[in-house]
């Protein structure tokens, strides 16, 4: 097992100035942090990184979206299609170049774009019809796939651990590698650990973010956070368990995922209590 930090708690785009809270990450014990691959335009700018990370000595994994509706995967429109794929295929460049071992994110729908109803048939077809070209494109690169079904009032295409696992089923080729999040768990799931075990149970649970009830620190809340750990320990995996905390830092992000107040007196009350409880719960198994 394995502890990292998403970086989002700071910024979408980790430059110069955020090196001072990486370096921190790592003397508190963690053993990566996740990188935002937004911005895929600058190859030579997750290149810098790399070597930044490397030299405090920090793994990495990634998280990615879909930018607006004119990169969606799940679109009617083709060259929609076209431009999304063509995103992820850049956003696997910038992910290999950083080192990153886990591309994670809900890179499925952009945020927050609603259709009024339920997935169709034709969605789910269009957005796997991207995902099948992806999951070469990963593994060549030596890249998980992390996808993250997300609450519903994010998205609409994938919210719960069974969706999930049925999208892997239909996007065959191999099948593709499924996030757990306590917090988007905790609203959608009637029986989170029960999810989490069929989730396990179906070969795709790759990646895991401990996110509080409020995304604020891990721990003060109400999601089974304790309890996911245990049965992640008890199921034997050995993955990432990477803190996902969102503050007001990114505006865009901030009003994608309905952040308005305040919900930790400092970063350093999330990364700092969130790693002791990951320890905590781990040791306590």
């Amino acid at each position: 097992m394995k502890i990292g930090m998403n970086m989002l708690l700071w910024t979408g785009h980790v430059v110069e100035e955020h090196v001072p809270a990486l370096v921190a990450l790592k003397e508190t014990g963690f053993d990566g942090v996740e990188i935002p691959v937004f911005d895929v335009s600058d190859e030579s700018h997750y290149r810098w990184l790399a070597g930044v990370l490397d030299d405090i000595g920090l793994e990495r994994t990634v998280v990615a979206l879909i930018p607006d509706e004119a990169h969606s995967p799940l679109s009617a429109d083709s060259a929609a299609r076209g431009r999304g794929l063509d995103h992820l295929s850049r956003v696997i460049d910038c992910t290999a170049i950083l080192g990153g071992q886990v591309m994670a994110g809900p890179w499925f729908q952009p945020l927050g774009v609603f259709s009024g109803d339920r997935p169709s048939e034709a969605e789910l077809e269009h957005c796997a019809e991207v995902h099948r070209k992806v999951l070469p494109l990963l593994s060549s690169a030596g890249i998980i796939a992390g996808l993250e079904p997300l609450n519903r009032f994010e998205a609409y295409l994938l919210n719960t651990c069974e969706q999930a696992i049925a999208y892997a089923a239909r996007v065959g080729e191999g099948g593709i590698g499924i996030l757990y999040d306590t917090f988007h768990a905790n609203i959608e799931e009637k029986d989170p650990i029960a999810a989490l075990h069929a989730l396990h149970a179906s070969g795709n649970l790759a990646h895991v973010h401990i996110s509080e009830n409020d995304r604020g620190t891990p721990g003060r809340g109400h999601a089974k956070i304790r309890e996911t750990i245990a049965a992640l320990k008890a199921l034997g995996y050995d993955g990432w368990l990477t803190i996902e905390a969102f503050g007001r830092g990114v505006p865009e992000l901030a009003a994608a995922t309905r952040v308005w107040r305040d919900f930790f007196a400092s970063p350093e009350e999330v990364y700092s209590e969130g790693y002791q409880l990951i320890r905590d719960c781990w040791a306590a198994g």
